[in-house]
């Protein structure tokens, strides 16, 4: 999936506004874009549709750069998207800090 995102990217795609509603993203600067990666990275995940990913792509450095991103997101992913991104990001649950959080907090729990 996304194979051609190198081709797609020189389309020059922008994130829906739909999907960062609470944002003025007329006013985002490329500094804006970063600080907020992972909020934007994860919102394309839970809710953008393909020319969001482009996007992503387009902002972060690729499905790599996404990648990275993916792995530091804190949230937790409904069971839905974190099959998608383990699938299409070749990540193992274990990669991601949201599932590492969740397992410290039952390991805490349970002791």
């Amino acid at each position: 999936m996304f194979q051609d995102w190198k081709e797609r990217i020189k389309e020059n795609p922008q994130v829906s506004k739909v999907l960062l509603w609470d944002v003025d993203t007329a006013k985002m600067t490329d500094e804006n874009w970063q600080k907020m990666k992972r909020f934007v990275v994860q919102r394309v995940i839970e809710l953008g549709e393909e020319s969001d990913f482009y996007a992503i792509f387009r902002l972060y450095g690729g499905p790599e750069g996404v990648r990275e991103i993916i792995k530091q997101i804190r949230s937790k992913f409904s069971t839905i998207d974190e099959a998608f991104i383990r699938t299409v990001f070749n990540l193992k649950k274990e990669d991601l800090i949201c599932y590492e959080r969740k397992r410290l907090r039952e390991l805490h729990l349970n002791s």
